[in-house]
């Protein structure tokens, strides 16, 4: 099994080039022809979602946790793995002027994408950060409601992410997560393979273990719903699911 820094210098470097690039098939390993429009209709976004901010969908992630988040006006949202923005920009519009939307990532060049993005839209009510999501560069009790899109499953030490995540967010603050999650255990040679740990596959948990994982942070766990036909669509049949969790801070 590969090394955390190892790890995040794969994820880095790989999702570097997506954000210049434009598209690279990310969170998956097989889109075949799918254009990012297509990859994004087929996880729950819709066509006037995708529209609003077409420069920011890179055809990344597997679900729309904005959607099915419960952000109302002048929430602080936080999104983890922000990318060039995508969700950021969807949730914005919810939060309106008296509300706020944080997007962290540890790619650069996401970074600068998204704010490049946030300008010509003109978002104010955005900010994106450079950072990591087992240190989290937000203020402790700070948030109403954090979101995150196939991003987890990238990170080396899930229980830190859990923890700091649990750590910035208010008491009753929520999680909407969608991510990959493993229905059998993976050979060494898959653990190992940088497309597939790019690509959101090596790095996932198996699903008891991964909610387990939030639990044992401190959230209160519900199964919003499970996509196991995105195998076939984006994972080569690899047994996998695309999982949508609400976890709650008590």
């Amino acid at each position: 099994m590969k090394k955390s820094e190892e790890i995040k210098k794969i994820v880095k470097e790989k999702y570097g080039e997506i954000a210049k690039t434009g598209s690279g098939c990310g969170c998956t390993c097989g889109c075949g022809n799918q254009s990012n429009e297509g990859i994004a209709k087929s996880i729950g976004y819709s066509k006037e979602e995708i529209n609003s901010v077409s420069e920011a969908n890179l055809g990344l992630g597997c679900g729309n946790p904005v959607a099915m988040s419960k952000i109302k006006e002048g929430d602080i949202v936080l999104d983890l793995g922000s990318g060039a923005g995508f969700d950021c920009f969807l949730a914005a519009q919810k939060v309106g002027n008296s509300g706020k939307v944080i997007g962290i990532d540890m790619t650069e060049e996401m970074v600068l994408k998204a704010k490049e993005n946030a300008k010509k839209y003109n978002y104010k009510n955005v900010e994106f950060r450079l950072g990591e999501i087992e240190n989290l560069p937000v203020e402790e009790n700070s948030i109403d409601v954090a979101i995150s899109n196939c991003v987890i499953n990238l990170v080396p030490n899930k229980e830190k992410a859990f923890e700091e995540i649990y750590k910035v967010l208010k008491k009753n603050g929520r999680m909407y997560l969608s991510d990959i999650v493993l229905l059998e255990n993976l050979s060494e040679e898959q653990k190992n393979d940088e497309s597939l740990l790019a690509g959101c596959v090596a790095g996932a948990m198996l699903k008891d273990d991964y909610l387990d994982t939030i639990k044992k942070a401190g959230f209160e766990v519900i199964i919003i719903s499970e996509d196991k036909d995105i195998s076939k669509r984006q994972y080569q049949g690899i047994a996998l699911e695309s999982l949508k969790v609400e976890a709650v801070k008590k």
